[in-house]
């Protein structure tokens, strides 16, 4: 039996905790100063020490370098009343497992008892083993399925269709496959279809030739053209238009391309990679995505999982971050509280990998100690903390909405006024950037494009 010892001045407090503990099946003693609890130590081994930082004679930071200098591997929580920044960097710097603040509520505290118990100090998780990729950090099962499935469809010339929501790591997949391929060494061209206007999207895609349309005043090689030999990436492929899907099936069909505005046929040779976080099946029963190019593109259908399907993942990917960030910006947090990784581990990241390491960057460099706490996690507000598949709408839809007299001027005119103010509302938040807003409302760069133009947005 794992044997805890709960030192605080307090009697309700020590009360407390060791009623709680042993409901959790753990042997508990108490003292109620740290002249006592230094004694229990000599006397008997104990697994962990929760420890008050408030206490008469000597203070719990005072005792708690006593115990490091005695016994190193035993591990320490401190808890207080009082929340000090300046205590909680002093704690975890003199070795504290985790610093937490009064009050607590009870699955707070036996997550991070379990915690130091099980890991007992251990270091930090490992970085992944030799059955990830470079860039891709991840040993659940979920992710070792599609380690898998890279090695086996790698040196083929199969055409792959990613699937995922945004920020989940489709073009690392994509990069992945490439960069295992017999064609490593070719170029690797990624294009992200919603970031090209649509009259531009032929020339990005199959090149043109001189004068071919006002602007061209060279010729100009296309993505694939750049790709030749090698693998063309084509993210958020669910943004083309009909024509070019006509035209890019067929590339996949004949392997050969014509420039815009020329006459030539250039065969090429090629490896598409598309990515989409739509569901392009419903795209094809709503007649807006070709059957027959789907079932070209996913000869080999990858599902890269959204975090919250993996967040035996969160650990791994949280210290890869601190390591990435701590070097760039030049900073010494090394380490991540057990309380404020198990923040992490309660979130919902509805952006995904890409979310957790903004938290991570914007946390390293907040941070004026070496250790991350809670208190420098900013998490969205807007977090899914329902089911999976549950999408409650984003707060940005709250905050515009209002109240709207529908009855008096009819269901078409308050969905135009809304879907208006709803953009106003969103270019405003970001200091008018349509790219930037088009990500806040949850659509295409293109159907921003088109709405602005609708309702006369400037």
């Amino acid at each position: 039996m794992i044997s805890i010892l709960v030192v605080d001045d307090e009697q309700g407090m020590r009360d407390f905790l060791k009623i709680m503990l042993k409901k959790s099946g753990y042997h508990v003693h108490t003292a109620n100063n740290a002249d006592m609890a230094l004694a229990l130590i000599q006397d008997r081994a104990f697994d962990l020490v929760i420890s008050d930082i408030r206490m008469p004679d000597i203070s719990g930071l005072d005792f708690l370098g006593t115990i490091k200098e005695t016994n190193p591997d035993l591990p320490v929580i401190m808890i207080t009343a009082f929340a000090s920044p300046d205590d909680a960097v002093i704690a975890m710097k003199n070795g504290a497992f985790d610093y937490i603040s009064k009050p607590f509520n009870i699955e707070e505290i036996k997550s991070v008892v379990e915690s130091a118990t099980s890991r007992k100090n251990k270091s930090a998780p490992s970085s992944p083993n030799m059955d990830s990729f470079p860039g891709i950090i991840g040993q659940s099962r979920e992710m070792l399925k599609i380690y898998d499935i890279i090695r086996r469809i790698a040196p083929t010339p199969a055409s792959v269709l990613i699937n995922g929501e945004s920020g989940t790591g489709k073009e690392l997949v994509a990069q992945a496959i490439h960069a295992s391929s017999k064609v490593s060494s070719n170029p690797f061209i990624p294009i992200t279809c919603s970031a090209i206007p649509d009259e531009l999207m032929e020339s990005e895609l199959f090149g043109h030739v001189k004068g071919s349309f006002t602007g061209a005043i060279c010729d100009k090689q296309g993505l694939f053209s750049q790709a030749n030999t090698g693998t063309a990436f084509l993210d958020e492929i669910g943004e083309l238009t009909p024509l070019i899907q006509t035209k890019l099936l067929r590339v996949l069909q004949e392997r050969e391309i014509k420039p815009v505005g020329g006459t030539k046929i250039q065969q090429i040779n090629v490896r598409i990679i598309a990515a989409t976080n739509r569901v392009l099946e419903e795209e094809i029963l709503a007649g807006r995505f070709r059957e027959d190019l789907f079932y070209r593109l996913a000869v080999v259908p990858i599902r890269v999982p959204p975090l919250r399907e993996r967040k035996g993942d969160v650990p791994l990917l949280v210290h890869h971050f601190l390591q990435k960030y701590s070097k760039r910006l030049g900073k010494e947090v090394q380490e991540i509280s057990s309380y404020a990784m198990q923040v992490l581990m309660n979130y919902d990241f509805p952006g995904n990998v890409r979310e957790l390491e903004n938290i991570i960057e914007r946390g390293v460099a907040m941070e004026s100690s070496n250790i991350i706490l809670p208190e420098s996690l900013s998490l969205s507000a807007g977090s899914r903390q329902g089911k999976p598949e549950e999408h409650p709408a984003s707060p940005i839809f709250q905050a515009a909405s209002g109240e709207e007299e529908l009855f008096d001027i009819g269901l078409e005119k308050v969905v135009d006024n809304l879907e208006k103010k709803l953009i106003l509302f969103a270019l405003e938040k970001t200091g008018n950037s349509k790219i930037k807003a088009a990500d806040l409302l949850q659509i295409s760069f293109r159907s921003l494009r088109y709405k602005t133009k609708k309702y006369g947005i400037d």
